[in-house]
């Protein structure tokens, strides 16, 4: 692991780094801030997903997190959203390929070799940062917007013993049921939707997958809020579940780092006292 780059900040330390990726097969990058703390203490983690055409550098930049965080003592990860690279494929289209990785493991060619974006976050990442920064692993929690929102939801809903919360920014909920997924899960692991079922929200919670309780602000002024966010649905998947769900309509807010970083110290604070020792 190098580090790329450090600042001081709200009393704490934002740093990037990068790694040659087992996973992807590909260098990645990411952001860490780390919170001033005792020496030899161990800090919850809250790791944040991006959306599409994203890298770590949008949330890092524009997310408006440092203060909250170093408030409430949470180490706030921010990975990119696929490998990049000259021999990684591409697509013309911003919503596939490079910058578009869905946090899926691709089982298609020619996207299987790299596109390991699930494995990446699931599990090599988490171990690099196990090893190389004061995080408590036994307290993670996961948030992330729009196509990060979708990684967030399904990552926590496929790993309830590891994260103790998990909240979500306009978050693509049903992959099966809008235009983004279709072409992306079709894309990744072929046409039998039966395989996309692990990689949908939704689907997932109708398979029996639960979560303690949930938060997600969604922005009632975002342009892809009825024809790829379907937030509704997750809204009946809870309720039918029994997901004791927070899920906020928020006037006028749109689909933007606006809207993001205005409810950031929200989802911060939520985490923060789900991850208390």
């Amino acid at each position: 692991m190098e580090q790329v780059s450090t600042n001081r900040s709200h009393g704490g330390t934002q740093g990037v780094y990068t790694h040659q990726s087992a996973a992807t097969g590909t260098p990645m990058t990411f952001s860490v801030f780390v919170p001033d703390h005792a020496p030899g203490a161990k800090l919850p983690v809250l790791w944040y997903l991006s959306g599409l055409t994203c890298t770590h550098a949008n949330v890092t930049e524009k997310g408006e997190y440092r203060a909250a965080c170093a408030k409430a003592g949470v180490i706030f990860i921010a990975p990119d959203t696929s490998p990049r690279g000259d021999d990684v494929p591409d697509d013309a289209g911003y919503d596939f390929g490079k910058g578009a990785g869905f946090y899926v493991d691709a089982t298609r060619e020619p996207w299987a070799a790299h596109f390991k974006m699930r494995s990446y976050i699931e599990q090599e990442l988490p171990a690099l940062v196990a090893e190389h920064f004061p995080v408590d692993m036994d307290r993670q929690g996961i948030t992330g917007h729009s196509m990060g929102g979708h990684g967030a939801l399904t990552i926590g809903l496929r790993n309830p013993d590891r994260f103790r919360s998990v909240s979500a920014f306009s978050p693509i909920v049903s992959p099966l049921n809008c235009p983004w997924g279709d072409k992306a899960l079709t894309g990744y692991l072929g046409a039998d939707k039966a395989a996309w079922r692990e990689y949908d929200a939704c689907a997932l919670i109708e398979d029996g997958a639960r979560l303690p309780d949930l938060l997600v602000d969604q922005g009632e002024g975002d342009n892809f809020l009825h024809e790829q966010l379907k937030t509704g649905l997750l809204v009946l998947a809870c309720r039918k579940a029994g997901i004791p769900a927070t899920i906020r309509m928020q006037p006028g807010y749109d689909h933007s780092y606006y809207f993001i970083s205005s409810f950031m110290a929200d989802h911060v604070a939520w985490h923060a006292e789900r991850l208390k020792a």
